[in-house]
């Protein structure tokens, strides 16, 4: 009786420290190391740095009819020490849409954003813009079309 005493209270006692592990900040993961472009190419120090460098950040279509499809590629270089990766490109309206290269983009070499742009539904000043997600450094990049559509 008296081990199964002891037992119940050292069953008690471990459930206790267990469950209190549970609401300890130790446990949380450092956000420090996802704004870091480079950790996961493993690089940890400022040489080794992709940088994503655009031509010109805005492009503008001027007068438009409703209902064209237009389009613009926007010239990159990768002016960093390291290989440039394009993770995604996220617009700001669903009449935008933004392809890019899905390679690794070597230092010193250029690419192309092509952003496309459906006028339809659409009138007046019109201004988008596409948030380009890398590897570089500063990992968000934003690019930019207007037109008017008449």
């Amino acid at each position: 009786m008296k081990k199964t005493i002891i037992h119940i209270l050292s069953l008690a006692c471990l459930s206790a420290m267990l469950l209190s592990g549970c609401n300890s900040k130790h446990n949380e993961i450092d956000t420090g190391i996802i704004h870091n472009p480079n950790s996961a190419q493993g690089y940890n120090d400022k040489e080794h740095i992709p940088v994503l460098a655009f031509d010109k950040n805005m492009h503008d279509f001027g007068n438009l009819s409703q209902g064209e499809n237009i389009s613009y590629s926007f010239k990159f270089t990768n002016k960093g020490n390291a290989d440039l990766v394009i993770q995604n490109c996220e617009a700001t309206c669903g009449c935008t849409v933004a392809d890019f290269p899905r390679e690794k983009i070597a230092p010193g070499e250029t690419g192309y954003v092509t952003v496309s742009f459906n006028s339809a539904g659409k009138v007046g000043q019109q201004l988008q813009e596409v948030t380009v997600v890398s590897n570089a450094q500063p990992s968000r990049t934003k690019i930019r079309i207007q037109a008017r559509v008449k």
